[in-house]
């Protein structure tokens, strides 16, 4: 019988039960489960409800079902409505009757609550062990290619010019704004459910504050029983956080992806992150990006799942919220996942810094510059923007570049112009003396990087401590 088969008098259709089971998925979660469940039981003992050989019991007891569990003694029973039955079940077959006290003053609503909570946080701090790493990969490339000419882009046109390791530090910037919803996302996640009961709290006098504290939930305990068991927003929130992080990882590996073609050829992958073709034998595709850019869609659309789940539903708990595990775990594993085959694949990638240069002396990236020279020479910015958008008209015309064409030329344009301008639209100093902050400049990006590895050792400390 089910725990719950008291007031029934037929047993649960055998295809209903299986699709009303969860064990199948939320089967994940056992240490979780267990680690709110001797909270609980140690609770329970401390405020008087249950004896010290109770509780002894039902710890002993929870321990040596996660140690089968984990050696592969004890398997998860498929017929077994969810995680939280199957323990407590398994327990009280091997404890007797102090099994069956575990579940007072908790329903299995504010134990999933607490559950998932534990699971995601445990996750988060995953994720953003990765992002770091991610992070100090992205600085280790950026220190060695400082100088490394490459053309920006706009509409996907040649820009202006910049260096590889500035484009590279734009997607750090983009990883630390992931961290820091992470750690946003954190402080208001970490607050205990535990003891909300099925929706109206319990009448019995157990202590809250204590269970928060032995499962390390810092924002002590949820404030309103009703919300405690039926709030997914913390769900919600991290597949948001997460389908963010998949958006940058796309647009990386897009452009990974046309680096990597002979139109461009401005990186090589190695040949362990790349495959073949079965009828062309020379190519070489960049499927681990692909897949990442791919697999985008399935995180964004656990998001609507989500948010499609929880967007009509009353309070309090609804069977419906059993919906919300796959999709988080889905969304969870799915960025590990990607974020686990990227970061070796970027950091075996191999700048191709003489195609990258070749492209930055095409496409009249220095144009601005050119214009630049004349404005602080006196001459008003859009008179000088008109004056060499007409150079470089010309030199469509006539095949040829700004750096080859004549003084003369120039000095036709404009008498403002003299020999200095050949020093003015030389890439390099182009590049060097783009020094506002967050700019190009060598000294610049440098400065970038050296901040951003003091961040990565200040929050790897931080992440260590939320272990």
């Amino acid at each position: 019988m089910k725990m719950w088969e008291g007031r029934f008098t037929k047993s649960l259709d055998e295809n209903i039960n299986s699709f009303n089971s969860s064990i199948g998925f939320d089967a994940r979660m056992y240490r979780e489960d267990i680690q709110g469940s001797i909270a609980h039981a140690t609770m329970l003992e401390a405020v008087g409800i249950i004896t010290m050989e109770d509780k002894a019991a039902i710890l002993d007891g929870l321990v040596a079902i996660a140690s089968d569990i984990e050696n592969g003694i004890l398997g998860f029973d498929s017929k077994a409505e969810d995680i939280h039955m199957f323990i407590e079940e398994e327990l009280t077959k091997r404890i007797g009757n102090p099994g069956k006290k575990l579940h007072t003053a908790r329903s299995r609503n504010d134990q999933v609550a607490t559950d998932v909570r534990l699971y995601v946080r445990k996750e988060s701090v995953t994720l953003k062990a990765q992002l770091l790493e991610l992070i100090a990969v992205l600085c280790d490339i950026a220190s060695s290619e400082i100088e490394t000419i490459m053309p920006s882009y706009t509409h996907l046109q040649r820009a202006q010019p910049i260096t590889f390791a500035h484009h590279l530090m734009a997607y750090v910037e983009m990883f630390r704004r992931d961290v820091s919803r992470v750690d946003d996302w954190f402080v208001r996640m970490n607050h205990n459910p535990l003891g909300s009961g099925a929706a109206a709290g319990t009448t019995y006098p157990i202590d809250r504050e204590l269970t928060s504290e032995l499962l390390d939930f810092t924002g002590g305990p949820t404030y309103n029983s009703i919300d405690g068991v039926s709030d997914r927003d913390f769900c919600l929130e991290y597949s948001g956080l997460l389908a963010i992080i998949m958006v940058h990882l796309s647009r990386f590996s897009e452009e990974i992806i046309m680096w990597c073609s002979w139109e461009f050829r401005f990186v090589e992958l190695d040949d362990s992150f790349a495959t073949g073709s079965s009828i062309m034998p020379q190519k070489k595709n960049p499927d681990i990006a692909e897949l990442v850019r791919g697999k985008s869609g399935r995180v964004l659309g656990d998001v609507m799942a989500l948010l499609t789940m929880m967007k009509g539903m009353p309070l309090a708990y609804n069977k419906d919220m059993q919906e919300d595990k796959e999709a988080i775990f889905d969304a969870i594993d799915t960025v590990h996942q990607c974020l686990d085959a990227f970061i070796p694949m970027l950091a075996t990638m191999t700048p191709r810094k003489e195609n990258m240069r070749k492209a930055a002396a095409q496409g009249f990236i220095n144009a601005t510059d050119c214009a630049d020279y004349l404005t602080k020479k006196g001459m008003p910015f859009r008179e000088a923007y008109k004056i060499v958008g007409q150079l470089v008209g010309y030199c469509l015309a006539e095949d040829q570049t700004l750096e080859k064409l004549a003084l003369s030329t120039y000095q036709e344009a404009s008498e403002l112009f003299a020999d200095d301008i050949y020093d003015a639209i030389d890439l390099d100093n182009c590049v060097k003396r783009r020094t506002s902050f967050g700019g190009p400049a060598p000294e610049v990006v440098k400065g970038h990087i050296a901040d951003v590895q003091q961040y990565i050792a200040k929050n790897k400390e931080m992440n260590q401590n939320n272990e």
